[in-house]
């Protein structure tokens, strides 16, 4: 691999933002859910190519963590490109469900760390 490709990775994530390092937001967390607003508002303008895939993926409610695994960019710059489409009414943001009073968080842990081992 040519530094050229290097760097023209490290550049894309910042053209994607329009340089910006910050979300203008605090509605996402990796397991919030994400969903497209179908039909989209009346006046939102047509969205970016990225914005675009971001709602491809969006038709049916995708966890933010998931979304960033999908379009393979990270998740500071899919937080970033969230917040744009949650601002422009293009989509709509869940918080996570709560942990159900009677739910075994000791195996819940298990369960999380055997899956990490594998």
């Amino acid at each position: 691999m040519s530094g050229g490709d290097t760097a023209g990775r490290l550049v894309r994530p910042f053209a994607l933002t329009g340089g910006r390092t910050r979300p203008s937001r605090a509605d996402f967390t990796l397991i919030s859910t994400v969903t497209a607003v179908d039909p989209p508002p009346v006046r939102a303008p047509r969205p970016q190519p990225e914005h675009q895939r971001i709602l491809r993926r969006c038709a049916e409610p995708i966890a933010v963590a998931e979304l960033a695994a999908l379009l393979d960019l990270p998740m500071s710059v899919i937080v970033i490109m969230l917040c744009d489409l949650l601002e422009a009414g293009r989509i709509t943001v869940r918080p996570p469900h709560p942990v159900a009073p009677g739910v075994d968080l000791d195996l819940l842990q298990k369960v999380r760390d055997g899956l990490g081992r594998l």
